[in-house]
């Protein structure tokens, strides 16, 4: 795991440094190497997280006649297989790293090595004899790559703030994304909170040649399901590929760990990592034992035989986290699992430079509780819609009564009916609070695409493909990458396989959800192996004490404090935010999201373009510029 950036160089002075600082920017992603290659047209800078060919991994790195340079982040996880075919086609390396296979790779294969790779990637690789630019991201988005565009200056990064220190970076709040980040709490589409600042989708790469930008899809998400197995098959099927995945995934030449929530999917993994290592695991909760799941992840590690490590966090320790959360994350996420895994983060650091982790399963296998909603609304959607408009309209003048928001919203097709769209403020709630109402955007113009792409599946699995393009990538995949690599550790997520993710695309509905049970299949595959307790346990997500807490007078004064500084009167109706801060303390009506949206943006506003001054990270001696030509 490691981090890179980079630029076209555009007469630009003071290369060398630019390049160095862009990199110093982002060491917390690499803090046991640096390097850097520049020649007249290009500057690479490389900071390293020393993990497979300890010795001899370093990077940028080179092809045999160096006319292309690359730099990486991420694992292929079946590149002893690519090596060993690129060896029989001639290639020579000159390491045993996974990077040099992507090289090689792309001079036998160019783009359609993407569709070879096995894992978690982001690279670009420079041809100086060409002076093009090719780059690409895993299908799934699991290593993050930003690019600025503007005009002829053309820069990369692993990290947004890697373009600071660019004297040509033009840094500038782009306001219209707010009206999303309110629906949804990230942006999903290409587009970031900063000006001419874009995410490289999953599944994409990009080719730069000539002043020229373009990017390319090599990979959707298509399902093809397949009835012909059965319940058993199936579950014998994701047993193997997931057993090969976990092991693949735990190729290293340094000491690997786990996060353990206790849950299904992590306990899963773990259970599979220890029938070969004596692996550390690592758990967090909260001192309010009510929301905390340490008991059940302490309990399975020792049903297990393996060690566990824990963590509570207060609410002190929370609330303090949080502006350094929201420095590291770029863009403002409001997701509050993010804090715990900041922390879950920090002690495995002390032990361990690598963590499997148990992110995806719920996208592939249907394991999400609102999945079920699917299964009753599409028996309920075969009444009449007349009927259906009646009851609602009906529901409407009702008390909050069980079943009004069923009946309501049940007139409603999927695309504007599924809550990830409108995950935090609906339309006319922005409406309320936006100070600039023409900013207001409905949120399904970044949606109606994936659901017209998928308009001929069922509603649940129209409900999973929305969220591979949206939930797992703009928000579960975020957090994970950068909380981790806030403290130099690198998490792997085997659920996140290409193998896996071809039986998820055949799976029957019926094998994924149902009415009352999610993650069928693979529930059935982790009951031949885990303790049935631990198997069936429902999804928790991460509880968190975070809406009892606002009522507290101490945060509540915390958080008035923020809504009525000049950050929020510039982009808010601040009377509208205590509003919604004061309900929720006198119990009126549950806002903790709402507000805890806000107060996010806030604290990340004031880190990026209110203080100036950035948190810089520690200076380290530059150990090789490489430079080529001019």
């Amino acid at each position: 795991m490691c981090g890179f950036v980079g630029y076209l160089i555009n007469e630009q002075n003071n290369n060398k440094t630019i390049i160095k600082n862009m990199a110093d920017q982002i060491i917390h992603r690499g803090p046991d190497d640096e390097a850097y290659f520049l020649d007249s047209k290009i500057a690479l800078g490389f900071r390293r997280l020393s993990i497979i060919d300890v010795d001899h991994g370093k990077q940028p790195l080179f092809n045999e006649d160096e006319t292309k340079v690359l730099v990486f982040n991420g694992e292929i996880y079946n590149y002893k297989e690519l090596r060993e075919e690129l060896l029989s086609k001639g290639h020579h390396f000159r390491t045993n790293s996974d990077s040099e296979v992507i090289l090689h790779g792309y001079e036998e294969y160019g783009k359609s090595l993407l569709n070879k790779l096995r894992g978690m990637y982001a690279f670009v690789i420079w041809d100086q004899l060409e002076h093009k630019l090719f780059g690409a991201r895993d299908i799934f988005g699991i290593k993050p790559f930003f690019y600025y565009l503007n005009g002829q200056e053309f820069l990369f990064s692993s990290e947004i703030k890697g373009f600071l220190p660019h004297p040509k970076f033009e840094k500038v709040f782009n306001e219209a994304s707010l009206s999303y980040y309110l629906s949804f709490e990230y942006i999903p589409s290409s587009e970031t909170m900063f000006r001419n600042v874009y995410k490289l989708k999953p599944g994409h790469y990009f080719e730069y040649d000539n002043g020229q930008f373009e990017t390319y899809e090599y990979h959707k998400f298509n399902y093809n399901i397949d009835n012909s197995k059965d319940l058993d098959d199936y579950v014998k099927l994701i047993t193997n590929t997931f057993q090969e995945s976990v092991k693949i995934h735990e190729i290293s030449d340094v000491e690997i760990g786990g996060f353990l929530s206790g849950g299904i999917d992590s306990s899963f993994v773990l259970h599979e990592v220890a029938k070969r290592n004596k692996i550390k695991t690592f758990s967090v909760g909260y001192e309010e034992e009510q929301f905390s799941e340490l008991q059940d992840s302490t309990n399975f590690a020792k049903q297990i035989g393996i060690k566990n490590i824990t963590e509570k966090v207060s609410a002190d320790d929370f609330f303090a986290a949080v502006p350094k959360v929201q420095y590291h994350m770029d863009e403002p996420m409001s997701n509050p699992s993010a804090i715990p895994l900041y922390f879950l983060a920090d002690k495995a650091s002390n032990y361990v430079k690598v963590v499997l982790s148990g992110e995806g399963a719920d996208e592939l296998f249907g394991g999400y509780n609102q999945y079920t909603e699917a299964l009753i609304y599409e028996k309920y959607q075969k009444l009449p819609y007349s009927f259906r408009k009646l009851l609602g309209t009906i529901a409407e003048k009702l008390p909050q009564i069980k079943g009004r928001r069923f009946l309501m919203r049940g007139v409603l097709p999927l695309k504007e009916r599924f809550f990830r769209i409108d995950y935090v403020f609906n339309y006319d709630e922005r409406q309320q609070i936006l100070k600039n109402k023409s900013l207001n955007k409905q949120a399904s113009l970044l949606t109606n695409s994936w659901f017209e792409e998928s308009n001929h599946l069922d509603q649940l699995t129209q409900m999973q493909y929305l969220d591979f393009h949206t939930w797992l990538s703009n928000n579960i995949l975020v957090k994970a990458d950068r909380m981790s690599m806030a403290h130099s550790i690198e998490l792997r997520v085997p659920f996140l396989d290409t193998k896996l993710l071809d039986i998820a695309l055949h799976l029957p509905s019926k094998y994924r959800v149902a009415k009352k049970r999610t993650k069928v299949s693979l529930r059935q595959a982790a009951m031949r192996e885990l303790p049935e307790r631990t198997a069936n346990k429902k999804k928790l997500g991460f509880p968190s004490p975070l809406a009892s807490w606002i009522k507290q007078e101490k945060y509540y004064e915390m958080i008035k404090v923020k809504f009525n500084s000049d950050i929020s009167s510039r982009f808010f109706e601040t009377k509208e935010l205590m509003k919604l801060l004061d309900e929720h303390r006198y119990g009126t009506k549950a806002n903790m999201r709402k507000i805890w949206s806000i107060y996010c943006f806030i604290l990340w506003y004031e880190q990026f373009f209110q203080n100036e001054e950035i948190v810089q990270p520690q200076r380290v001696m530059v150990t090789g510029i490489l430079q080529k030509g001019g």
